[in-house]
């Protein structure tokens, strides 16, 4: 089951994201938005319940003319059913119903399995947007939606 959620709900999650992401990459390569910035007024955010427990989140952050997908991470143990699939799917309807047709992300480079779901949704490479400078271990994607 899909719900809205705070990002505080989210935070033993993101914490588990951070720490995960820290293993791949340098500090400077790690976009990591905090509690504080997923909180703000302009991010959406949803979680994944299997039997009443949070087990994946997602997030949209939303500017004038896109919304950049945020902190997808499902736990290990639950991927493969399809969750982070079904919140990217939540995430892009956030953004069509608030008249935004343009979807975009940052991810790393060893994230291969998160770079393969993206291409399967429609995403392609991109330049860098927004405050992103070009960086060797990111990859920049988007999609009209």
């Amino acid at each position: 089951m899909l719900k809205v959620i705070e990002a505080i709900e989210a935070q033993e999650l993101i914490a588990e994201l951070d720490i995960y992401l820290q293993g791949f990459y340098p500090d400077e390569s790690n976009y990591l938005d905090s509690v504080d910035v997923l909180s703000q007024e302009n991010v959406h955010m949803m979680g994944a319940f299997v039997d009443g427990k949070l087990v994946g989140i997602g997030a949209v952050k939303i500017f004038d003319d896109y919304g950049e997908m945020k902190r997808f991470y499902v736990k290990p143990e639950f991927r493969g059913q399809g969750l982070a699939r079904m919140l990217m799917g939540e995430m892009e309807n956030h953004l069509i119903n608030l008249g935004i047709r343009e979807a975009k992300l940052e991810t790393g480079i060893y994230q291969t399995e998160a770079i393969s779901l993206y291409r399967k949704l429609g995403y392609v490479d991109c330049p860098p947007f927004g405050d992103y400078q070009p960086d060797p271990y990111c990859l920049f994607m988007g999609k009209k939606i």
